[in-house]
């Protein structure tokens, strides 16, 4: 599922700049990378579904190579997926409620900081 409700697509940004960003706000990195592309992802269980849920951002090198710090990167549309053991993550499903809303709030909280940190 897309979550378009706030403009990361096409907005460019420092690999470094952000990186602390998403690490503050609960994302991890884990070094998903291949220095031309990068995910953060938010990790959400439901116990009420024993189920595992992935918010996540991604992003591709527009100039410089990933991990670099100085690597500029153009965001694409945040995605919500529920990973089904052995076979991975499914993006086409509808979502509980209470998921979807988890998720933009911590989009929210993401975008906040990189406006108060003038990034956008």
């Amino acid at each position: 599922m897309y979550l378009d409700k706030f403009d990361f697509k096409d907005k460019e940004m420092t690999f470094g700049s952000v990186l602390h960003v998403f690490e503050q706000n609960g994302f991890i990195h884990a070094e998903q990378w291949d220095y031309e592309r990068v995910t953060f992802d938010y990790k959400m269980l439901d116990k009420t579904d024993n189920a595992t849920y992935y918010l996540r951002v991604q992003a591709v090198a527009v100039d410089g190579d990933i991990p670099k710090d100085s690597t500029r990167i153009r965001f694409l549309t945040p995605i919500l997926g529920r990973h089904y053991y052995p076979h991975g993550v499914e993006y086409d499903e509808d979502f509980k409620e209470k998921i979807v809303n988890k998720c933009n709030e911590k989009l929210e909280k993401v975008y906040k900081t990189f406006e108060q940190e003038q990034l956008v």
